[in-house]
């Protein structure tokens, strides 16, 4: 489909930094490509100082410093200090491993504006099968706890899945025991290894609405005693009937630096068969205002029907691409998400396996180096024979 390239007018306000694909976690939903391990480069400080400078003067205001696991980056303090200098609102996310209170303080002297600290569980069983450290836990409450020692908003983030939405009220009970401000609940979307465990992974209809009636009930109680803590639920795309708009607008709002230098609108869209340019070969301002991917899916007038004629699709705006292109091979379908989309019955069966299937949590295949080179093989064997 050839779509014209009309420069954009708006600046992406936020950035996300991914500095490395390495981590010292094994979770089975991560949102990293299955192919990792192939990412040999990843930039060095200057590079990304350079990316951080181009976005603040496009407009950029936000900045995440992502991953994998940011904290591996032995610069990381320098990055901060040099994003917040130019005036950015930085955000680092963490699964809190390798952090500590020294690091914490050197990042609040760097100016780090805000610390999110990602959970699996609510016990510290089910937290080392699906995390793989057998520390985690632990390690994963005392900087939850030092970080609001060091005056920052406590933000818990928790991924709900199949394997610990039954716990949802002993996670609720640990982050309001920790004093949590902002709890995210975000029960599993299905990219990068969460699509490859998708089988195992999807919450029965019965545990979402379980999820949910929960929530709601301690949402309730927080209010009655006048404490803090915020509960955000994420429902799942495979529970809906109408799709999200993707990320605010497909090039409208979010810009992705991947560790090697790729420019993405999103995390996933590596997997979409785009060109997507790299920071080594444009600058910025060039690969968001001109780049075919990023234009590609700008506006309406890129759909396929039933989205053209469809008089909600200034609201979704055909719903996630990514998404789209993994359960129909054609980026410009409609997400199957959509009870309109022709494919929407793969989401509705997707719904009914999980019930009739009991899934073992040994089923997963975990994120980590050896599996991920697995699949580089097989990907490339099979682009061998074609």
């Amino acid at each position: 489909m050839n779509i014209p390239v009309s420069p954009q007018s708006k600046p992406p306000l936020w950035l996300l930094a991914e500095l490395t694909y390495r981590c010292p976690l094994q979770c089975a939903y991560c949102s990293n490509p299955l192919d990792y391990a192939a990412v040999k480069q990843e930039l060095s400080t200057d590079e990304w100082k350079d990316v951080f400078r181009q976005a603040r003067a496009m407009g950029s205001v936000q900045l995440g410093f992502s991953g994998g696991e940011p904290l591996l980056r032995q610069d990381l303090s320098e990055l901060i200090k040099y994003a917040h200098e130019l005036g950015f609102y930085t955000n680092l996310i963490t699964s809190g491993i390798g952090l500590t209170e020294q690091k914490i303080a050197e990042f609040s002297e760097a100016g780090l504006d805000h610390i999110q600290i990602s959970f699996q569980a609510s016990d510290p069983a089910l937290s080392e099968i699906l995390s793989g450290s057998r520390k985690a836990f632990q390690q994963k409450q005392d900087m939850a706890l030092a970080v609001k020692k060091h005056r920052y908003p406590m933000v818990l983030n928790f991924v709900i899945h199949r394997f610990n939405i039954e716990q949802i009220d002993q996670i609720i009970e640990l982050s309001l025991e920790l004093n949590a401000d902002y709890v995210e609940l975000a029960t599993c979307q299905f990219y990068g290894w969460a699509k490859l465990n998708q089988a195992a992974l999807l919450p029965t209809t019965e545990q979402i609405s379980y999820a949910q009636a929960r929530v709601q009930a301690y949402r309730q109680y927080i209010d009655q005693h006048h404490l803090k803590t915020k509960l955000l639920l994420v429902a799942p795309d495979y529970y809906q009937e109408r799709p999200k708009k993707c990320i605010g607008g497909w090039g409208q709002i979010f810009i992705t630096v991947s560790p090697d230098g790729t420019v993405l609108p999103c995390q996933s869209a590596k997997d979409l068969p785009l060109d997507f340019p790299t920071i080594q070969d444009q600058s910025l301002k060039t690969i968001w205002n001109e780049a075919f991917a990023f234009n590609a899916f700008r506006g309406t007038d890129w759909m396929q029907e039933p989205c053209r004629s469809c008089p909600d699709k200034d609201k979704d705006l055909g719903g996630c691409r990514c998404q789209a292109y993994m359960l129909t091979k054609n980026m410009y379908a409609t997400d199957p998400v959509c009870s309109k989309s022709p494919e929407h019955h793969q989401i509705v069966e997707a719904r009914l396996q999980t019930q009739c299937s009991k899934p073992d949590i040994s089923d997963l295949k975990l994120r980590n180096p050896q599996n991920s080179k697995l699949f580089f093989k097989r990907a490339s064997d099979a682009d061998s024979l074609l």
